[in-house]
């Protein structure tokens, strides 16, 4: 026999190779793909953090006043009024209609509202084919007809509310602050994404105290992080729903509240209306345990040409924020349809609220306003370790 050769290892059959560990390269391709995975979620995260940071900077400072807004416009525009007769009989709707538009000749109704702590109905009235957004609204002492005090939101709480909802630019402004939430829960997905392997090398909530400014910052802004990250994703998703009222309204009247009245062809004649108390009796009759929340006459933008739109509300915290309208045939009085708001309607009444905090009272608006605060300290310590990080490679 000859000399016996040493096998090489690429010369054994597929069962021998099979019998050996994995060869190296296979676990640093492994390696390679998770870091290339984590690069592309910290790519995600540098970039939705810094393309929306100063416009949430903007939300979040706004927001923080806007969640007290109950409580501040209560101690600057409480003023004392009491209505003429407290005690005597109230005037029925068809008087106060008629009460406000003597006031407002050649105008016609087009809604009509009820404060809830005080005995006073608010009619907005138009004039017909009048310029669009022009209206006249009288609050009148239902107790003797009399005009009541306006209670207006304070003006500065109105600028806060108008730069928080869309920055003065109507429709493409919420439209875009409804982009820059999108990229808000972009970057706290991706911020948890990241934090994970993270935590595998230190304990979780750990503050390196010890260590220079920049890594005692990025402990605080994980740790932040990881506290408000339920919260945020809820504010900041009803936010996003919020910017989109406007076509959601649009699209449900067009939609739905119109093929509940498709047999109807014609509008009802101005002169020929039933009696609008009785309209609101019928509708309070088809949904009893709810509370009377506005009428929009017919023509107007949340009815019909030819019916009252009477809309209710619940009497629970939650309940209070979701609206139904009973449709009442203006021209006979008769009910003509219930018609429960569909579901994309209902998340948007529900996020409105959510987005403030405002279902449970002063102590959960003070949760939101602490939540409020720690959210401002991630954007800015994001925005200082970017900041840091170029410095240091420069």
């Amino acid at each position: 026999m000859g000399r016996g050769r040493r096998v090489s290892r690429r010369e054994l059959p597929d069962a021998g190779r099979a019998a050996h560990p994995a060869p190296v390269g296979q676990h640093g391709l492994l390696d390679r793909m998770r870091a290339r995975t984590l690069r592309a979620w910290s790519w995600v995260h540098k970039w939705s953090s810094l393309v929306s940071t100063a416009f949430l900077l903007m939300l979040c400072l706004t927001g923080l006043p806007l969640v007290f807004t109950h409580e501040i416009e209560h101690v600057l525009l409480s003023e004392p009024w009491r209505p003429a007769r407290p005690d005597g009989p109230r005037l029925n709707l068809d008087q106060v209609l008629e009460t406000a538009l003597a006031r407002k000749p050649g105008e016609v109704p087009a809604f009509m509202s009820f404060d809830e702590d005080r005995p006073v109905v608010n009619v907005t009235s138009v004039e017909p084919g009048g310029k669009a957004g022009v209206y006249s609204f009288q609050p009148i002492d239902q107790t003797s007809g009399d005009a009541a005090p306006l209670v207006a939101g304070h003006p500065v709480m109105e600028f806060l509310l108008q730069l928080h909802t869309d920055m003065f630019l109507g429709l493409p402004g919420m439209l875009f602050l409804g982009l820059m939430g999108l990229l808000l829960i972009a970057a706290v997905v991706s911020g948890v994404v990241l934090y994970a392997p993270f935590m595998r090398r230190l304990p979780f909530g750990v503050v390196r105290s010890g260590k220079q400014a920049r890594t005692r910052w990025l402990d605080y802004h994980n740790l932040l992080g990881a506290v408000t990250v339920a919260w945020v994703l809820v504010v900041g998703a009803t936010g996003v729903v919020n910017t989109l009222a406007t076509p959601i309204i649009d699209y449900w009247k067009n939609t739905a509240l119109k093929e509940l009245t498709h047999a109807y062809a014609a509008p009802a004649p101005l002169g020929r209306r039933s009696s609008l108390q009785a309209a609101v009796d019928r509708a309070k009759a088809a949904l009893p345990g709810m509370t009377l929340q506005f009428v929009a006459f017919p023509g107007s933008s949340y009815s019909t040409d030819h019916h009252y739109a009477v809309f209710f509300h619940g009497d629970t915290p939650l309940t209070a924020h979701l609206t139904t309208p009973a449709l009442i045939d203006a021209r006979t009085g008769q009910l003509a349809a219930v018609a429960p708001t569909p579901w994309y309607v209902k998340a948007l009444s529900l996020s409105q609220p959510l987005h403030f905090g405002d279902y449970g009272g002063l102590g959960l608006k003070v949760v939101w306003a602490l939540l409020d605060l720690a959210t401002i300290v991630i954007l800015g310590s994001g925005l200082y370790l970017w900041l840091a990080k170029r410095k240091r490679a420069r």
